[in-house]
């Protein structure tokens, strides 16, 4: 970790450190990875009163901290600072100089932020509590969106159930058809399913049953 961001005295210079003269992690998130619908931060309010930062840094520092933190959600990747301590000062409204002291204390306002290797060897800062909780988020958009997307199939597959029902009722009632003929539909890029879109879906199905009893035949000794 940058000593910049812990020791006393230490000088801008350190957040300049050549790569390799530390371990650098390689960031998880890539500047695709987004979080544009989320609005709020989650805090854990207990941690947070009684960690070290609040107890042992300044008013000052505090609120600048917290205001990285806040800022590093909207930065690319997400959950990432610049190194540039003076693009930092711009970004928290701060001098520069001033915001160069401020981070030389144990406990200022980069406090546990580390040095992190972003998409394009970009070296970046990162706070593995930002990162665990941008982690958790991504988690749960996955899990929604999958959660949405198979819901959505469902209803669609019922749809076309209830559609080919009114060809014949006893292909509506096979699991297996209703599936291959719903992907078969969705690989073509059929948006609306007209009338001619399930009589082909129909045609597609009975051509992959003649193709399966053909390889079936032909593997008979």
């Amino acid at each position: 970790m940058v000593e910049a961001f812990h020791g006393a005295g230490i000088q801008r210079a350190a957040l300049f450190k050549p790569v390799g003269a530390e371990e650098i992690r390689d960031y998880p998130l890539s500047n695709e990875d987004r979080l544009d619908s989320h609005y709020f931060v989650p805090l854990e309010r207990r941690r947070w009163l009684n960690s070290d930062m609040r107890l042992r840094g300044t008013a000052e520092c505090r609120a600048l901290y917290l205001d990285l933190i806040f800022i590093s959600y909207d930065q690319s990747p997400v959950g990432t600072l610049p190194i540039d301590t003076d693009i930092l000062a711009r970004l928290v409204m701060v001098d520069p100089v001033h915001m160069r002291a401020l981070c030389s204390l144990p406990y200022g306002p980069l406090h546990r932020w580390e040095r992190c290797r972003c998409d394009g060897g970009e070296i970046r800062l990162m706070h593995p509590m930002v990162l665990r909780t941008l982690t958790e988020a991504i988690a749960r958009k996955e899990d929604n969106r999958a959660k949405n997307e198979a819901a959505n199939a469902a209803k669609r597959r019922q749809r076309l159930r209830i559609t080919i029902s009114g060809y014949a009722a006893d292909l509506a009632k096979n699991d297996a058809a209703l599936l291959f003929m719903d992907e078969w539909l969705v690989s073509q890029g059929c948006e609306y399913r007209s009338s001619a879109w399930i009589e082909r879906a129909l045609a597609a199905w009975s051509d992959h049953m003649l193709a399966l009893t053909m390889r079936a035949r032909s593997d008979r000794p």
